[in-house]
Parts: C-alpha cells; structure tokens; sequence
C-alpha cells in the first residue's frame, strides 16, 4: 500500500471514529443526566481520546512502510492486542464476563496456598480479604457474624431489611450496568470506603481478617489460574484494594495471553494474518481481558497449533525442546476443557522422518498424550468416571431427567437427532456468539451489532483466502485431516453439554456457546486456504486494521450502552 492510500485509510478511520464518539457522547450525556453523576461525561472523554490515539497508532503500524517494507505482523499484535485488550477491560470491568466470579474466587485460593495463607475455613469455603467481600457484596447487603477465627455471611434472616426480598447479593459487573461504574469510580476515584471497610473499622477489626467467599472453585488444573494469581498475589502484597486486586489479576492474565499468543504468531510459518484476525473478535478480547481460564485454554492451543504447524511444514527435525513445549501445552490446557483432547492430533501431520524414525515417534506420543492422561487423572477423574458410570442423569438446574452417556450409547439415534437439531436451530447462533453477539455474562443488551458481526465473519473468511503470489501449504489429505480434527472438537463440546447441562425435554443441546470453537478456529481457516478463490490484491494488513477499528467503535459504543443501563 502506498504511502498516500495508507494515510487516507487512517485519516478515514479516524474520521469515523470521531463521528462515532459524537453519537454516542449523547447518550453517556443522557445517562450522567439521569443518575446525576455527571463523571460519567468525563470517562468517557478520555476513552473517545484513547480510542482516536489507537486508531491512528495502530493505522501508522499496519500500514507504514520505510523503504518499501512494512512491519511483520507479529511485531504488531503486541501493541494491538494488548492496546484493544486494556480498552475491553477498561469498559467491561472485573466479574462482567462469563461465570467470572467462580474464576476470580478460584485464583484467590490459589493466592493464599502460594503466599503461605490459609486458603480454605474448616466447612471448605475459601477465604477472602474481609475487603475483598466487595467484589461479591457490592451494596453491602449480608451482615457478617464471627464464625471461629473467621467471619461469614450472617444466615438469610440476618439480611439487611433495604434487601429482604433478594436471594443473592449484587455481584460487581454481575450485570453491568451504570450503578458498577458508579461503585468503582466512588471506590478508586474518590477513596470512599466500601460497605464492608466501614464494617470492619467500627467492629476494631486488623486489615488481616479473613472471611468466607459465598462462591465454589472450579474444579480444574491449578495452571490455568498461574497468571491471574500473579496479579492477586502483587495486589495482596502492596495491600490494595479489592478493585485494585481484581484489575490487577485481570492485567496478568491479558499480558499471559497476549505473550503466549504473539510467540505463536512467531512461531507460525504462515496463516499469521488468521491466527490475528481470530485474537481481534470482541469475545477473545473480552475473554483475554478477564479472569476466565479461557485464557489459558486459548493461548495453549494456539501455540499448540503453531507448533505442529511449524514442525509439519518447515521444521527440519523436532528437537528434544518441541515435544516438551507440545507435552506442557496439553498438560496444561488438558484438565480446563477435555473437548480439545483432539487438538492431539495436529502432532500426527509432521512426517516421522523428522523425529528420527519410529521409535522417536512413539516415545513423543506416549509423553504428549501421557501428559493428557495424568493431568485428566489428576483433576478430572471424578467427573470422567461419573459420567460413564450414572444410569440416570438429573439436570443441575431444573432437576429434570437428563442424557447420560449410556442413555446416548444405546440410542446412537436419540444422538444423531439431537446434533441434528442444534445444527439446524442454533448453528446461527453458535457463530454470533463466538464473534461476539453477548459479551458479559453472554448479556444480549452488551453486545457487537448484527453489521460488525458480519463484518467481523467477512474479514476472517478474507483473511483465510490466498492473496497473488502465495504459495498453497495445507493441501489433500492434510487438510482433511486438520478438518476431522475441528469437527471431532466440536461435536465433543456438543456433547459434553448434551450430558452435562440438556434436560431430556429439550429438542436441543443446551449450554453450547460460541467461545468454544474458538480454540481450533484459526487452523480451521488456514486449513479452507484453496486455489479456487482467490484475492485479486493482498489488502490483510487493511482487513486487520479495520477490524481493530472496529472493536474501538464497539468499545465507545459498549460504555454508552451501560451508562444508560441506569
């Protein structure tokens, strides 16, 4: 792109962007009216000029070039991913994105056992910061009753009379909407104490106490929570406050995935323009930017995939270092989600000439697969062995009649209906979630607009296209083999949800989200690179840039649409 076609597309979209805050400065006007907290206009004075710096610095990135080359891609993504990633985490703040506060209370525990502190009370609840129960009691709704060395939420007659009517307490971000930015700009911003701070100091009790968490762990591999934990443990040392310690976890995670998924791109010998394109989807960002372990999911799998891909096709020997990369990878993404078992089989396109023969090939194997067994042995073989073994399965929920795995087996037709269903009902709705259609906790007000969900398909089916002059890689056999593996991922996230979480009065599987497939997506893509269709000019650079435009109008539009959720 020359210099001048390049300056126009910025100046373009910097164009847009300013007309895009205009718009909605409207409406963050109308909700600061509405709740009188005018701040409000402010904020979002300072994200609109953010966002116009992004635009404009990451145009320059993209589209510059300084005798006749440009930057490679993975010099850029550092900047765009952790830029974009800081912006959704700006807006969508700590607890708003799917089941994050089970995420954030599991990263606690694993705080307190790497500090030395008691992580668990006596009845297993974990322990928190006395302060920390802001996170989960924003309004400071439960009273509090001492419970040995620790404290606990008072029984449900002890509930305040302003809330005797609620079952639970509001949960910071549990629904997003103004009232949280309310609460976190009153406690950074202006040092107001929470409910429970000003608790704590009437009582006389020290900054030390511990109290139980009213939320349960996640039942998976401790690694999956290693970057979240950095951030706690920093927070916990330096005695900052609760949102502070959430923030902060939220940024260690983000650095972790943007770290994890830029060495990939390194080490990808093509496909760099997919595996970007997948990381700027407003539901990676979102994910990135949470405490989910999604993160950790994602970024071993994409390197994962970056590194059979490079030992498959370039690579002249797999060394002693790759097979331990490969085995940490799986080990450590394995336990949060069995579903990607299949991902293993991206090691079986590199020939075995390059391990030196089949002895070397087998002895790989056994240590990457061997590394998926124990690490399934360790975490998961509680709920592996009562899944094969339950008769009649209840849903956890509605306590109705559920699928057990027998149940399937014996009616492989009751099966194959019910994937048909899904299929043919909520295939469209796998896709827009999967974009980005219901960010939070998959709330449909906060959302990516129908047109930039098609944008955002159109530019990945772009991306995944070959460009003049590009040699095609994944061909025959290899590609069918990359798409047997995409297909066996999927249907094994149907059915673990089909088992775990679909009454047997359902005509679909319940509880499949979009953010699933987003594992295996980019090998997915590069995989459907073919000679038939072809671009007529290579625009991937302009197709990226303006996919991280559009994330910075959906996070402008994000902000508006919680300040006028009063």
């Amino acid at each position: 792109m020359d210099k001048k076609h390049g300056m126009g597309t910025i100046g373009a979209m910097a164009a847009l962007v300013i007309i895009a805050g205009l718009w909605h400065l409207q409406d963050v006007r109308a909700g600061a009216a509405a709740t009188g907290d005018l701040w409000l206009t402010g904020w979002y004075l300072v994200l609109w000029v953010l966002v116009l710096c992004a635009a404009i610095v990451l145009g320059w990135l993209f589209l510059r070039q300084t005798a006749g080359r440009q930057w490679r891609l993975e010099k850029i993504y550092p900047a765009a991913g952790l830029g974009l990633g800081l912006l959704y985490l700006f807006v969508l703040p700590p607890m708003s994105a799917p089941d994050e506060i089970s995420h954030y209370i599991t990263a606690y525990e694993l705080s307190s056992r790497m500090l030395g502190l008691p992580p668990q009370a006596e009845n297993g609840r974990v322990l928190v910061r006395l302060q920390d129960w802001f996170l989960e009691d924003v309004r400071g709704d439960y009273v509090w009753e001492p419970d040995g060395a620790y404290w606990k939420r008072a029984a449900e007659v002890g509930k305040t009379d302003k809330t005797a009517a609620d079952s639970d307490p509001v949960v910071l971000g549990g629904r997003l909407d103004e009232s949280t930015y309310r609460a976190i700009y009153h406690t950074v911003v202006r040092g107001i104490d929470t409910p429970q701070e000003q608790a704590a100091r009437s009582a006389g009790l020290p900054d030390t106490a511990m109290a139980e968490s009213a939320y349960d762990t996640v039942n998976t591999t401790p690694a999956a929570y290693l970057p979240q934990t950095v951030g706690m443990i920093l927070a916990r040392l330096f005695r900052l406050d609760s949102v502070w310690l959430a923030y902060l976890g939220r940024f260690t995670n983000l650095l972790f995935f943007v770290a994890m998924t830029w060495l990939a791109m390194r080490r990808l010998p093509f496909g760099k323009e997919v595996l970007f394109g997948v990381a700027l989807l407003p539901m990676t960002l979102h994910l990135s930017a949470s405490f989910s372990y999604d993160v950790m999911i994602l970024a071993c799998m994409f390197l994962f995939t970056a590194v059979c891909l490079d030992l498959a096709y370039t690579g002249k020997q797999v060394r002693v270092r790759d097979v331990a990369l490969l085995t940490v990878l799986m080990a450590a993404a394995g336990p949060c989600k069995m579903i990607y078992a299949p991902m293993m089989g991206l090691c079986l396109l590199i020939p075995v000439k390059k391990f030196g023969g089949w002895r070397n090939w087998l002895a790989s194997a056994v240590l990457v697969g061997g590394a998926w067994v124990a690490a399934m042995a360790l975490v998961n073989a509680d709920v592996v062995s009562s899944y094969a073994a339950v008769e009649e399965a209840v849903h956890p929920v509605s306590k109705e009649a559920g699928f057990s795995l027998k149940l399937l087996l014996h009616q492989p037709l009751l099966t194959a209906q019910m994937f048909y269903n899904t299929f043919l009902h909520q295939l469209d709705e796998f896709h827009m979630t999967m974009i980005g259609s219901q960010l939070g906790n998959l709330d449909p007000v906060l959302n990516v607009p129908y047109f930039l969900v098609v944008f955002y398909s159109a530019g990945l089916v772009a991306l995944a296209l070959r460009v003049p002059g590009e040699q095609l890689v994944i061909t025959g056999g290899r590609r069918l083999w990359i798409f047997a593996v995409c297909a066996v991922c999927s249907m094994a996230a149907l059915l673990s949800m089909l088992i775990a979480w679909t009454p047997r009065s359902s005509a679909v599987i319940e509880g499949v989200q979009g953010r699933y497939f987003l594992p295996f997506l980019p090998v997915f893509l590069m995989a459907c690179k073919n000679d038939r269709f072809v671009l007529t000019k290579n625009g991937n650079r302009s197709i990226l840039y303006m996919m991280c435009c559009a994330n910075l109008y959906v996070v402008l539009r994000l902000f508006s649409v919680v300040c006028l959720r009063v």
